[in-house]
């Protein structure tokens, strides 16, 4: 992929962290020195990180870019291969100057080689990468819930036992990284897309951290579980408490990392624990699917003052493979005009055949296209939280056959909304 002159791609060891590190500090501004973020783990894999550099100076890193292999990656239906894309900093003294660019182009083509169909991102600004051919595919909901806040009532839920620990990756890793992949699969013949699970050792060893740098002034880590009658763990959270003395009393919230249950009644018991804590007076949690279950358990939402966002961002890199990777919740035969500046080989007219719950065959065609749209408008689709027929409402898609959009709305979809839990 060819960069401006004088730049080149190169790349990129753990040797090189320090480097890395000081690039980042510069594209991402932080109160922490490269000396103390040198301490914290890295969670990249270093065989798939690259460096722009000069030719005259190789020593300075003018840019940085890394993937996540993730091989299980959860689409509609189905777990695919899939580079994510992370670290992405151009330093501000090479900007402007076609190095993203280049980036964008090698991370393609080096996906492509590793037979992953589609690139993932979550994006630091929403601006950039729709131009590269990402869409936005799924949103997240943010939710800070008064303590006490009532529940709906489900069966079961009071008989499970809980347990409230200091967190210990030895301990308590394993366990949590088996609850946390299982949720992917659930509801069971369904399955949540977008839910991404921590699949490299270097992923897990920077998320099961917890060095004082990642606590911003609250405590460690705790750990709540939920356990059943036979001593299976049906559920954990992941949390931080923060307190403060006011004229009224304590002022305290319970941030909450994460909270995964495999049951209704598990995350029933889960939250009402959570929302009951001792000199706090809520609890806030970021990175939700916008359906997780604490927005239906919960009887009154609107205190809890709900936030979304967006999440995940999909780009569509081998068309036929993506599309013929995923499953669709209803049957459809379409033609799809597509478009692609980037990758060529996506453009073009495109049969897609699917019976419903079943994968899809992908073919070109010649025919006349149902439905023109560019492959960005297909990235933002692919999880199934965000239909067709909403772009096409804004005008994002050209419909030459009403009937074809109704169809391939309604396959496209899926029933569980789509949403990862973790910024990576």
């Amino acid at each position: 992929m060819p960069l401006p002159d004088p730049y080149r791609l190169t790349p990129v060891d753990a040797d090189r962290l320090e480097d890395v590190l000081r690039l980042d500090t510069w594209a991402f501004p932080t109160e922490r020195s490269v000396e103390a973020l040198r301490e914290l783990p890295s969670p990249l894999s270093w065989d798939r990180t690259y460096g722009v550099v000069r030719v005259d100076d190789e020593e300075v890193l003018a840019g940085f870019h890394g993937a996540y292999p993730l091989r299980a990656y959860p689409v509609p239906g189905a777990e695919i291969a899939c580079g994510w894309l992370t670290w992405v900093g151009v330093h501000p003294g090479h900007r402007r100057r076609g190095i993203l660019r280049g980036m964008i182009e090698h991370h393609f083509a080096d996906c492509l080689r590793n037979g992953e169909a589609i690139s993932g991102l979550m994006a630091a600004e929403t601006p950039i990468y729709g131009r590269f051919g990402y869409g936005m595919a799924s949103t997240q909901l943010d939710l800070t819930i008064p303590r006490g806040a009532a529940l709906r009532p489900v069966a079961g839920a009071a008989e499970l036992e809980v347990e409230l620990e200091e967190w210990d990756a030895e301990i308590h890793g394993d366990l949590v990284a088996t609850i946390h992949r299982d949720y992917a699969r659930l509801p069971a013949g369904l399955g949540r897309p977008g839910w991404a699970t921590r699949e490299t050792p270097e992923q897990r060893t920077a998320r099961e951290a917890d060095p004082p740098a990642y606590r911003g002034g609250k405590e460690s880590l705790r750990l709540l579980l939920v356990r059943d009658a036979a001593d299976d763990t049906l559920a954990y959270a992941t949390f931080r408490r923060a307190m403060s003395w006011e004229r009224a009393g304590a002022e305290g919230t319970v941030h909450v990392r994460e909270a995964v249950a495999l049951t209704a009644a598990a995350a029933h018991r889960m939250w009402s624990v959570l929302l009951d804590l001792d000199l706090t007076t809520r609890a806030s949690i970021s990175n939700l699917p916008v359906d997780d279950p604490i927005v239906s358990l919960l009887v009154d939402i609107r205190p809890a003052v709900p936030d979304y966002q967006d999440n995940s961002w999909i780009r569509i890199l081998d068309l036929p493979a993506a599309l013929g990777g995923r499953r669709y919740a209803g049957d459809v035969d379409v033609v799809l005009e597509v478009t692609d500046a980037m990758l060529p080989a996506n453009a073009g007219r495109w049969r897609v055949r699917a019976g419903a719950w079943e994968h899809a065959e992908v073919t070109a065609s010649d025919s006349e296209p149902d439905l023109v749209l560019d492959v960005r408008e297909l990235g933002a689709a692919h999880l199934g939280s965000i239909s067709l027929a909403s772009l096409a409402q804004a005008g994002l898609i050209e419909v030459r056959t009403p009937e074809a959009l109704r169809a391939a709305s309604a396959a496209w979809s899926w029933p569980v909304a789509a949403g990862a839990n973790w910024i990576f």
